[in-house]
This record gives C-alpha cells, sequence and structure tokens, in this order.
C-alpha cells in the first residue's frame, strides 16, 4: 500500500552488522588478571574467618605464671631443708612441666575437636583400667593410693579420668541430642559416670566428687528440666548441714574411712584438737586473718615457714590471702570468674553441640575445683584435699589441665566470623 512503511528484512544470507559498544571509561581500568575470551568472570571466595580466643589464652598464661611466682614463695623454706638447699626445686619442676603442657595446649588447639569423638569409647574405658590398677598397684602415701608408677614417672589417673569422662559424656549426649530430656537417658549418662566416679572416690573422695558435678553441670546444661538439679543442690546442703552425724554413720559401715571422718571433726571444731586434726585447719585460717587487707608482702609469709602442712598444694590460697591480702584474693577469684565467662562464650557460639559440650565439661571442672579448694582453705566444708587450678604445685594437674585447654581453644578456633 503506497505511504505505508514496510519493514527493512536483511536479505537471505546477509551477515547482520555488529553492534557497537560504548567505549570504556580510563577511570575504570581494571587491574584484575584478564579472563578468557567468551567465559564468564569466575566469583571471588571469601576465606572464612575464624575466632580464637585471646582472652582465655591470656588467663591461662597469667594463671600459670602467676602459679609459679607463688609456689616459690609457699615452697622455698621447706625445698631449701629437703632438697640441699635448692629453693627452687618445686617451681622448676612445676615450670618444665607446664611448658610441655603449655606446647601441648597450643598443639590441640589448632586441631579439629572432632577428632577426640574418635577417642571416647577407648579413653573411658582406660580410665576404668587405670584406676582398677592404681587400686591395686598403686603408690601409697598418707594412706591413699592416689599415684601409679610407670619407670619413673609417677601420675595421678584421676587427671586423665576428668577428660575422658568429658570427651564420652559430650559425644553421648550430643548423639541423643533432644532425646536426652528423656528420665531413661538422663539416667543413662549418670550411669556411665558412677562407677567411674566410684573407683575414684575410693582413695580421692574429692576427685570423685568433682568427676559427679562434671557429669551434673553437662546434663544441667543440655536438658530443658532443671528442678531435679536443684532438689539435688537442695539435698547437697542438707547433707552438709548434717555432715557429723552422717559421716559417724558411714564411718560405723566404712564407706568413710577414718582420716576421712577426722576431717569432718576438724571441720566442726578445729579447736578440739589444735595439734592434730585441726592442725592445718587452724594455721591455713590463720593465714588468712593474718593478710588483712592488702596482705604481709610478697614471699613474707610467716605460716609457710613450717607452720602450715601443704603450703604449695591444697593450701596455696591461704599463702595468697596471707601474702597479698584480701586484693590479691578477690583478683584471683575474678580472673577465675573471667576464665569461666569465657567459657560461657565459647559454649554460647560454638558449632555444634558436641563442641559445646565440651567447653560446658571443662568450666564445670575448673568451676567446681576453684569453688572446693577455696571453701577448704576458708573451712567452709570439710578438707577433701583438692588443689586450686593452675596455681598449687601439682605436674600432672598442670599438664591435663593444658590438655583440657586445648580442647576449649580448639572449639573456639572453629567459630566463624560474620564478614
Amino acid at each position: 500500500m503506497a505511504g505505508k512503511r514496510q519493514p527493512v528484512r536483511a536479505a537471505a544470507g546477509a551477515r547482520p552488522q555488529a553492534v557497537r559498544q560504548p567505549a570504556r571509561p580510563q577511570a575504570a581500568r581494571s587491574y584484575a588478571p584478564a579472563e578468557d575470551e567468551g567465559h564468564a568472570p569466575r566469583a571471588k571466595q571469601k576465606k572464612a574467618r575464624h575466632f580464637y580466643d585471646y582472652s582465655l589464652l591470656f588467663c591461662i598464661i597469667f594463671l600459670t605464671a602467676f602459679g609459679l611466682v607463688m609456689i616459690y614463695s609457699a615452697s622455698s623454706y621447706s625445698a631449701q631443708l629437703e632438697y640441699d638447699g635448692d629453693a627452687a626445686y618445686f617451681m622448676m619442676r612445676q615450670a618444665k612441666i607446664a611448658a610441655v603442657g603449655f606446647v601441648m595446649m597450643l598443639v590441640i588447639s589448632k586441631m579439629d575437636y572432632h577428632f577426640f569423638a574418635r577417642f571416647a569409647l577407648p579413653a573411658y574405658g582406660m580410665s576404668y583400667v587405670l584406676m582398677i590398677a592404681v587400686s591395686l598397684v598403686g603408690i601409697e602415701a598418707n594412706g591413699k593410693k592416689r599415684w601409679l608408677g610407670v619407670g619413673p614417672v609417677s601420675f595421678q589417673p584421676t587427671e586423665f579420668v576428668k577428660i575422658a569422662l568429658i570427651v564420652m559424656l559430650a559425644a553421648v549426649i550430643a548423639e541423643m541430642g533432644s532425646r536426652i530430656n528423656r528420665w531413661k537417658n538422663m539416667g543413662f549418662v549418670l550411669a556411665l559416670t558412677a562407677p567411674v566416679a566410684g573407683l575414684v572416690a575410693m582413695n580421692n573422695l574429692s576427685s570423685g566428687i568433682i568427676i559427679f558435678g562434671i557429669a551434673v553441670a553437662m546434663l544441667f546444661v543440655a536438658c530443658r528440666v532443671k528442678w531435679p538439679f536443684f532438689l539435688g543442690g537442695g539435698a547437697c546442703l542438707g547433707i552438709l548441714c548434717f555432715a557429723g552425724p552422717i559421716g559417724k554413720a558411714f564411718n560405723a559401715i566404712g564407706i568413710l574411712q577414718d582420716y576421712q571422718y577426722n576431717r569432718i571433726l576438724a571441720w566442726l571444731n578445729p579447736e578440739s584438737d589444735p595439734t592434730d586434726k585441726g592442725f592445718q585447719v587452724l594455721q591455713g585460717l590463720y593465714a588468712i586473718g593474718s593478710g588483712g587487707l592488702t596482705g604481709q608482702g610478697l614471699g613474707e609469709s610467716i605460716q609457710k615457714l613450717g607452720f602450715l602442712p601443704e603450703s604449695q598444694n591444697d593450701m596455696i590460697f591461704a599463702i595468697i590471702c596471707e601474702e597479698l591480702g584480701l586484693f590479691g584474693a578477690v583478683s584471683i577469684i575474678l580472673i577465675f570468674l573471667f576464665m569461666i565467662y569465657r567459657f560461657m562464650l565459647i559454649a554460647w557460639n560454638a558449632p555444634d553441640l558436641f563442641g559445646a559440650l565440651l567447653v560446658v565439661g571443662v568450666m564445670g571442672h575448673i568451676s567446681i575445683q576453684v569453688i572446693l579448694n577455696i571453701a577448704v582453705v576458708s573451712n567452709s566444708i570439710p578438707n577433701t584435699g583438692i588443689t586450686l587450678p593452675f596455681i598449687s604445685y601439682g605436674g600432672t594437674s598442670i599438664l591435663f589441665l593444658m590438655v583440657e585447654m586445648g580442647v576449649a581453644l580448639s572449639v573456639s578456633n572453629k567459630i566463624r566470623l560474620d564478614q
């Protein structure tokens, strides 16, 4: 039709004209490597950043170094008498083992903590083997068999039992998941703990309490139902209130040995026998009382000069109170509280339930042991012979504590940071 414009069509076989692209501005020049022609540019993959709890690492270093200073201060007098004038004997021995443990901690902290789940069952079985062995052929000291000798090396198997149980219970509870809230599964976890805790308690009542307490702490965090735990805590307070009659009954039927019952009597009335049963308790209280607000000064303790038994071990907190006063004692307690706070943060942000429970187990161990030690030194509970973590003298204790810290740091190292 005339006057109507027809569309222009390319002739058959004609080659279409290329469309000209606008020139790229010079300011937008890219210095990235050129991509292959005809392929879309590849998207850059951002490497995930992982967290590492340096605050917890600082707490570990500080407490260990402070412990070495206090071990030297508390043990220098007795070391000179027992080891031919070597005042630093206990301190140097602790420092060497702590250095080995520190290296182990750093190595473990860079490992994947899921690796330890493979050894949960073998380590749990080894706990029974070690505890039976220490009951049969253990080294006896002060009427108790706590040490197992392997050639020139001796160690306390109870420290291995603690970390083995933490890994075992973390693996079991993580496998159960939400089914842990059933009564039979809660009972199963306690049934796993009770036999090994009983074996430990036969020669070391305080460690048996700690081991059972670790299981209760892990169950408390994992379970939704909380009232049984509060009921159990109330029952423990009731037992403490009636410790005298209960201890007498247990001693009569053979559950408590004489030295254990004597500790209960010394706790209830240390002044009744100030030269024997109540000697250590009273000397510890004298050390705490003489410290005052700011203390006598570092190295100026009087009670360590042969008056306070085990001044570098169980009773080292009394020396801290005497030399550094209330200020030093509260400062150490605050450091431990900050460490427990870091454990809580790591557990809360852990990648999975297994990692969270590992940290909860370590946190339960440290917190229970600190509470028991301070309570014993202040005569709030009967003397149970428990050490102060990182500070008291004890090679096996510091070595396995470092292993536990490595596990906690390993969990923290798997926490991914948001970009």
